[in-house]
């Protein structure tokens, strides 16, 4: 017996599988998956649908650069973490934000067409919020694997394994 979760995690691992390919794959109808991603979809469960890029494979010189900053956060009595992100994630540079656990209270990911756009980003906007103590950005070389999809065209390394 499927469960309404399988569907969740089929159109994660493949957003374009139709109701006809996830009818076929679990136990419910073409009409029943319709009804459950529309629940979801309205429920808010299923925000939306993305393709994984690989900006590296696209073969220009475009630059596209991205990079994750760690945020520290001072709160105080009216400022809580919702009221922080709410503000940040406005941000169109910005295309992920969480709170974590850890040395650090925010992880924001940001995206721009140059390491000083992103650069700006981060000192012209982010780092004057009043509760923001400290940033730390990490740029983002090269991407192996995004949102479980592995990127396979890289080089493999050609230097000889060498032990003493």
């Amino acid at each position: 017996m499927s469960s309404r979760r399988e569907i969740l995690d089929l159109l994660g691992e493949n957003a374009r599988y139709t109701t006809e390919d996830l009818a076929h794959m679990t136990d419910f109808t073409e009409s029943e998956v319709e009804d459950i991603v529309a629940e979801f979809e309205e429920a808010g469960v299923i925000t939306g649908y993305q393709a994984v890029v690989n900006w590296d494979a696209l073969g220009t010189d475009e630059e596209r650069v991205r990079a994750t900053v760690e945020l520290n956060v001072a709160l105080d009595r009216e400022t809580n973490y919702g009221d922080i992100a709410d503000r940040i994630a406005k941000f169109p540079e910005v295309t992920s934000l969480r709170l974590v656990s850890g040395d650090y209270d925010f992880d924001l990911t940001v995206e721009g067409d140059s390491m000083r756009e992103v650069s700006h980003f981060i000192s012209d906007k982010v780092a004057p919020i009043p509760e923001i103590t400290q940033t730390v950005t990490h740029y983002i070389m090269e991407s192996y694997k995004e949102q479980g999809m592995e990127f396979d065209d890289h080089d493999d390394d050609d230097r000889l394994s060498v032990s003493p």
